[in-house]
């Protein structure tokens, strides 16, 4: 008899409570059996993947599935974060993709030598959001899951 299949873990780490709310739902749309944790800056991204941070039940959350980085966050910001992520041998194979509002040449160059995997210009339409987080779904979720 098959193991069930464990929720995908989706962390997103982004400050802004609109950005949070419309990708709640745009999960909520593409994948419901995704788990979701949202976490509002650098700092307390690091200390959830270091399991210090408890989820709903007072337990630690495991490395996540997926990451969605903001760049633009307060104490720590998404290209601090991405170093010292990419930088330690327990989390450098998490994929992170860079989910931001910049779209500046620099900013997409910087990540994806420090090891982003993807880099994602937010999109400003929700249905233009929802196709973003079907290929995320499709790319990062459901290979991880089949």
């Amino acid at each position: 008899m098959d193991k069930p299949v464990k929720p995908a873990l989706v962390v997103v780490a982004d400050d802004d409570p609109d950005d949070c709310l419309m990708i709640r739902e745009a999960f909520e749309d593409q994948c419901a059996d995704c788990t979701l944790c949202f976490v509002h800056d650098g700092e307390e991204l690091m200390d959830f993947l270091h399991g210090q941070h408890p989820d709903r039940e007072g337990q630690t959350c495991p490395i996540p599935d997926l990451l969605l980085l903001d760049l633009n966050m307060p104490l720590k910001d998404g290209r601090q974060s991405l170093q010292e992520i990419k930088s330690d041998p327990r989390l450098q194979v998490l994929p992170t993709v860079i989910m931001t509002t910049s779209s500046d040449q620099d900013d997409r160059d910087f990540c994806q030598q420090r090891g982003a995997n993807d880099y994602i210009v937010k999109p400003r339409k929700y249905s233009d959001l929802l196709d973003v987080v079907e290929s995320l779904t499709k790319q990062w979720i459901n290979k991880e899951h089949d």
